[in-house]
């Protein structure tokens, strides 16, 4: 996913965790879900941030790392995308997130 073109906010907002919940008919199970989605994303984005910079890297001296305009103009991007946990929380309310609860499955086959 483009996480560059997402329309979540870049400060927090306080949501209705109830009207949120309604999804999984459980707070807690909301949560976690948005939480793994964040590392999710987390990961990510740190995965494409160490790419781009690893072109910056020398191999000659590794005690010095010389940084350019370039590399700080990444790191810079980067910092000003909305946190992971904002987005997370934005695919849920817009029902970008597919999940499923294994538990609450085998116990729909067992009745």
């Amino acid at each position: 996913m483009d996480y560059k073109k997402t329309n979540a906010p870049l400060n927090t907002e306080t949501h209705d965790m109830i009207a949120m919940a309604e999804q999984t008919g459980n707070v807690y199970e909301t949560v976690c879900i948005i939480g793994k989605r964040a590392n999710q994303i987390a990961v990510e984005l740190k995965k494409e941030l160490e790419k781009k910079l690893q072109e910056f890297t020398t191999t000659d001296n590794l005690e010095e790392t010389a940084e350019n305009r370039e590399q700080i103009e990444i790191s810079r991007f980067y910092e000003k995308l909305p946190k992971p946990t904002l987005i997370a929380t934005q695919e849920y309310i817009e029902h970008k997130l597919y999940f499923n609860n294994p538990l609450k499955e085998r116990s729909r086959l067992d009745d």
